[in-house]
């Protein structure tokens, strides 16, 4: 299983088109998302409700703690959204010790809300873990102790008796509500290949739940079964991470093929280059040199599996060697 991590605004488009798929659950979200390339005016005629109301503006690059960090807009119009992203895009900002330039932000509609629930689900070796609070948003991690949490074995269902103890002490009027949201979105994660799912927070809309906030991680090697499903998903590098000219190079590869080709440099000037077929032995080798006391020394993660072609196997042993040139 290989956990990647994508946008904000692909984790609630999935949501959105997959739930009523799946329980007959129909969300009103809404969301845009804005790039360099972006032309608002263009973009208000592709979705006009960005001109009707009030709006949330904050970058969708994979880090948290955006309204801490005071990168989240709230209750602006159009016109006050776009002044925030031109101040912002390509502008360097440090997340977590990394410094790189914000490229991509998500816009949506300023939801105002008395209640925040907190969801996540995550896959484990033996199953999956979900935790849930009527104590969400940005302060969860200091309730952290009012978050109950419940595991669901592999292959077994999530039944009522299990999704009870989650959300016992809900008043009644809403507590059937959030359990049919709870085990329809369960149902999507099983069924879209994710591997982390959570809304931190989410909220009642009229009666309906809403994710404020979201976060996803897919298994991409359920690629091949989901690119349907997935639409045009995107698979973002971790932020403050660029590719080196010879990851692009594999990347591009393994874009093209169907077999796997994976290739991450590093350590430069490493002394120990590895070119190993198979996720799972892949893994074992770079542990290895790891266990030996050589980590300092690795020089790449390399892996090919899916039956790659004698041409393709060629290139990406090309790359490879190039890499150990200059060591």
């Amino acid at each position: 299983m290989a956990r990647k991590k994508i946008r904000e605004y692909d984790s609630k488009r999935l949501l959105k088109e997959h739930l009523k798929r799946l329980s007959g659950i129909d969300l009103d979200i809404r969301s845009a998302q804005v790039t360099e390339s972006t032309d608002f005016n263009e973009l208000a005629d592709k979705e006009p409700w960005l001109s009707s109301g009030k709006l949330v503006v904050k970058p969708d690059m994979l880090f948290g703690k955006r309204g801490k960090s005071g990168l989240v807009a709230l209750n602006l119009d159009l016109a006050q959204v776009a002044s925030f992203v031109k101040e912002r895009l390509g502008k360097e900002v440090e997340m977590g010790g990394c410094n790189a330039p914000i490229t991509t932000f998500i816009v949506e509609p300023f939801i105002p809300h008395d209640e925040e629930f907190y969801l996540s689900i995550v896959s484990e070796r033996l199953g999956s873990t979900l935790s849930f609070s009527d104590c969400g948003g940005i302060e969860i991690e200091d309730n952290w102790d009012k978050v109950k949490t419940t595991t669901i074995p592999t292959e077994a269902s999530f039944t009522s008796e299990l999704c009870a103890p989650l959300v016992a002490t809900l008043p009644l009027e809403i507590r059937g509500t959030i359990e049919d949201f709870i085990k329809a979105v369960y149902a999507l994660f099983l069924d879209l290949d994710f591997t982390f799912l959570e809304m931190n927070p989410f909220t009642l809309v009229n009666g309906k739940p809403y994710p404020l906030d979201m976060r996803g991680e897919l298994d991409d090697t359920a690629a091949f079964k989901n690119f349907k499903k997935w639409g045009k998903i995107e698979f973002p590098l971790p932020f403050g991470r660029v590719m080196s000219h010879t990851e692009s190079f594999v990347h591009g590869l393994d874009e093209k093929t169907s077999a796997s080709l994976k290739f991450t440099v590093l350590n430069p000037q490493g002394r120990i280059w590895t070119m190993v077929a198979g996720g799972g032995a892949s893994v074992i080798y770079a542990d290895t040199v790891g266990d030996l006391g050589y980590a300092s020394e690795l020089g790449n993660y390399a892996e090919y599996s899916g039956a790659p072609n004698e041409d393709e196997v060629l290139q990406y042993a090309r790359v490879v060697l190039d890499c150990t040139k200059d060591v």
